[in-house]
C-alpha cells in the first residue's frame, strides 16, 4: 500500500449499515451537485480560454482556469479524505516566476500543467458519473435496501479508483520532488538549530570564562605591586580558567567537524568516539576508499550520537558500530545489548537523526524489543571524493 493509497481499508459490508456505509452513501448522493459546479465551470473556463486565445489575454486567462481547476481538485481530495477514508498526496505547487526564468516560461510551464489538465479530465467525465451515482444511491435508499451497502461500496470504490488515478500526483518524480522539499527544509532547520547550538555553548561556556578571565587578569594586575602572593595566587587561577577554556573550545570543535576525521577519516575518527563511551564499543570500519566529506561529516554525526544515546539511556554492558559500502550506499550498523525500548517517535533525539539522514535521500531503521538491546541502521548514498 503506498502514500496515496487509503490509510486503513474500509470495513467489511454488512447489511445493518455501518458509519463508513453512510459516509459513502452521502459521497454518492453529493456526486451530482458538485460534479455539476465542476463541469460548468470547466467548460465555461475552456470555452472563455479558447475563443480568446488568440488575443493577449487568453493565455493568461487560460492559466487563471487552470489554477482553480488545481483548486477543485483540493477540494475533491479532501471530500474523498473525509467521506470515503481515502488519502491522496497533494502534487507539488506550480513555482512562481521567480523560480522559471521569467514570465513566458512561467506561463507555458503552468498551461501544460499536467496535475490541473488531469483535473479537467476529471470534472468532465464526473457528471455523467455522478447523474448514476445519484440515482441509484438514492433509489436504493428506497427499493434497494438488502443489497444497498454492497452496491454502494462498489460505486464507491470506482470512485476511489478515479481519484486515485486522476487526481494523484502526477508520477513518481512528483512524489520525489515532493521529499526532496521536504528533505531541504529539515536540512535548513538542521542548520540553524545547529548555529543556535554553537552559539549558546561559545556564550555560556568559553566566553564567560574568558570574560571571568579578563577580569581575574586585571584584578591580578591591580594588585601586582601591594599584594605580590595574591596576585600570583590570581594569575594561577586565571591560567587554570586558560585550560578550561580551550577544553571547551576543542569540544565544541569536535562536535562540528573533529580534526582527525579530516585527518584521518572514519575509522580513526570512530575509534576516538568510541573511546569516550561509557561502554566498551568494538568499531569495524571496512571501507577501501573515503567518501564525500559531506557524506563522511553525516556518518560520523550519526554514530556520535547514537554512542551518547548508548551511554546516557541504554543501560548496555556493550556495543558495536560496523561501518561498510555496498555498492552505492554507505551503510552503518550501531548496536547495543542495553534495555531497548527506543523509538524514533515522539520528538525523541532518534527522530532528528532520522531525519537528517533521510534529507540526504538516505535511510534510518530502529529495532529496540524492550529488554532485548537495540539496533539501529542507517543508509546513506555513496558519493567518492573528488
Amino acid at each position: 500500500m503506498t502514500a496515496n493509497d487509503h490509510a486503513s481499508s474500509p470495513p467489511p459490508v454488512r447489511p445493518v449499515f455501518a458509519a463508513a456505509t453512510w459516509k459513502e452513501i452521502a459521497y454518492l448522493v453529493t456526486n451530482l451537485p458538485v460534479a455539476l459546479i465542476g463541469f460548468v465551470y470547466t467548460v465555461v473556463m475552456l470555452a472563455t480560454a479558447g475563443g480568446l486565445a488568440v488575443t493577449v489575454v487568453g493565455l493568461p486567462l487560460l492559466l487563471a482556469g487552470l489554477y482553480l481547476s488545481r483548486q477543485l481538485g483540493v477540494l475533491e481530495r479532501i471530500r474523498a479524505r473525509a467521506l470515503l477514508g481515502l488519502r491522496v498526496d497533494e502534487p507539488s505547487p506550480l513555482p512562481g516566476p521567480g523560480r522559471s526564468g521569467g514570465f513566458f516560461p512561467w506561463l507555458w510551464s503552468g498551461i501544460k500543467d499536467p496535475v490541473a489538465w488531469r483535473t479537467v479530465l476529471f470534472e468532465l467525465v464526473r457528471l455523467p458519473w455522478g447523474v448514476l451515482t445519484f440515482s441509484i444511491a438514492l433509489l436504493g435508499l428506497f427499493v434497494l435496501w438488502p443489497v444497498l451497502p454492497y452496491v454502494v461500496r462498489l460505486m464507491a470504490n470506482l470512485d476511489r479508483a478515479m481519484v486515485r488515478g486522476l487526481l494523484s500526483p502526477s508520477d513518481e518524480l512528483e512524489r520525489r520532488i515532493a521529499e526532496l522539499e521536504s528533505g531541504r527544509g529539515v536540512v535548513v532547520d538542521t542548520a540553524a538549530a545547529d548555529l543556535r547550538r554553537i552559539e549558546r555553548d561559545l556564550h555560556d561556556g568559553a566566553q564567560a570564562r574568558l570574560v571571568a578571565l579578563a577580569m581575574g587578569l586585571g584584578l591580578a594586575k591591580e594588585k601586582l605591586l601591594e599584594d605580590p602572593e595574591g596576585a600570583a595566587a590570581m594569575v594561577d587561577e586565571a591560567h587554570g580558567e586558560v585550560k578550561l577554556a580551550l577544553q571547551e573550545l576543542r569540544d565544541l570543535a569536535r562536535g562540528i567537524h573533529p580534526a582527525v576525521l579530516t585527518d584521518r577519516g572514519l575509522d580513526a575518527a570512530l575509534s576516538s568516539v568510541a573511546a569516550r563511551c561509557l561502554v566498551p564499543v568494538k568499531v569495524s570500519v571496512r571501507l577501501e576508499e573515503r567518501p564525500a566529506e559531506a557524506i563522511e561529516g553525516i556518518a560520523y554525526f550519526v554514530v556520535s550520537e547514537l554512542l551518547q544515546n548508548v551511554s546516557k539511556h541504554a543501560g548496555a554492558r556493550g556495543a558495536g558500530v560496523e561501518v561498510w559500502r555496498e555498492e552505492t550506499r554507505l551503510l552503518i550498523r550501531v548496536w547495543d545489548d542495553g534495555r531497548g525500548g527506543a523509538r524514533t517517535s515522539g520528538g525523541s533525539g532518534l527522530a532528528g537523526l532520522a531525519e537528517r539522514v533521510r534529507a540526504v535521500d538516505g535511510g534510518f531503521v530502529v529495532e529496540s524489543p524492550a529488554g532485548e538491546g537495540t539496533v539501529v541502521v542507517a543508509e546513506l548514498p555513496w558519493r567518492g571524493r573528488g
